[in-house]
């Protein structure tokens, strides 16, 4: 186990660095100018020019081969962008946002505590819901209940997110005025942050009628981003529990005359759950990459929304910064994903 966790943790390094070269790759192919963005239509090209400069941007992308001619010195040739991004986040240092000139580390810590809260109840719905009506569709196999549940499956799949969330909008919150369609909280109400997890931090601070107005506002957004993780786990859960009810021990507990229930799950649903929580982990770790576009409709102030951002305004240091932590948390959650299988399946061995 050790040896395998030694050899996971190593892995990421490469793949980290693979990362961060085709952000910073991608930010400087397509034909933008961040000076430009900041300063508006107003900034003359001076302005600009000097802009650039004071943002690094006037130096070559990847390497300086003409300051390497021209000088001779070999480590001219690395006076570039990218080098210089390099050596600056192997000290931790994601950079300043270009337009608040913030530090991105510090934009992290506020935001993502919001992306976490979001992310966590949107695959607890989805895991619920999936697991739930994909071990129906199992037991229920062929009959139209089966039928229901694949069309549920196929719909949750098919269906963009944002218009998911555009349609929830509409009708829970336009039409019927059940929950609020956008925000954490009430525009009138203030709560001082403990964790960033505003369900969590309203018990804390004993304020209970905000810790039901935490929870109205999550509903919508969670069960929009929620719907596509559902889709995929309680397919899933089917298809597993399917070739499970067809193993021979399972045939032989129901024989013996063990309680139906005690079959599915104790017999069934365990030995059906290792690519149950596959799915489950790569679906987590797609809700926190994937919120961006529900940030961005539900005025959610997580990650995904702050980077939606930086993108139309061509902030390079967030989008870098955001994306190589995103990719960071998908990377160990597929790892921890890995080994919860030895809880799990006590027969399998690293």
């Amino acid at each position: 186990m050790t040896t395998y966790l030694i050899r996971r943790v190593l892995g990421i390094i490469p793949v980290l660095l693979g990362v961060t070269f085709l952000v910073f790759a991608i930010n400087r192919i397509v034909p933008s100018n961040p000076a430009v963005a900041i300063l508006g239509d107003k900034g003359t090209v001076e302005s600009q020019r000097q802009l650039a400069e004071e943002l690094g941007l006037n130096k070559p992308v990847f390497f300086d081969v003409e300051g390497y001619r021209s000088s001779g010195r070999f480590g001219q040739l690395f006076d570039s962008q990218y080098f210089k991004y390099m050596g600056e986040l192997l000290t931790g240092n994601l950079g300043k946002s270009f337009m608040t000139r913030a530090p991105v580390t510090d934009s992290l810590k506020v935001r993502f505590p919001a992306t976490m809260e979001l992310a966590l109840f949107s695959i607890l719905i989805g895991s619920t819901l999936g697991i739930v009506l994909g071990v129906v569709a199992a037991l229920r196999r062929g009959t139209w209940v089966d039928t229901g549940m694949l069309f549920i499956a196929v719909s949750g799949v098919s269906f963009p997110v944002f218009w998911t969330a555009i349609v929830l909008i509409y009708l829970f919150s336009v039409q019927l005025g059940w929950f609020p369609p956008a925000g954490r909280l009430n525009v009138t109400s203030t709560l001082q942050p403990v964790t960033g997890l505003f369900v969590l931090d309203t018990l804390l601070r004993g304020q209970y009628k905000l810790f039901l107005d935490s929870l109205h506002h999550l509903v919508l957004p969670a069960f929009a981003l929620g719907t596509h993780a559902m889709a995929l786990i309680m397919r899933m859960t089917r298809s597993s529990m399917l070739d499970v009810l067809r193993r021979d021990y399972v045939r032989t507990a129901a024989s013996k005359g063990v309680p139906p229930l005690v079959v599915v799950m104790k017999h069934a649903f365990r030995n059906a759950l290792v690519p149950v929580v596959t799915v489950m982990g790569l679906s987590f770790g797609s809700l926190l990459s994937g919120a961006i576009l529900v940030e961005a409709i539900f005025n959610w102030p997580g990650v995904g929304s702050w980077i939606f951002n930086a993108i139309t305004q061509r902030d390079y240091p967030v989008i870098q910064g955001g994306v190589l932590f995103v990719a960071a948390v998908f990377i160990v959650l597929n790892m921890l994903v890995d080994l919860s299988y030895v809880l799990i399946d006590p027969r399998i061995r690293y």
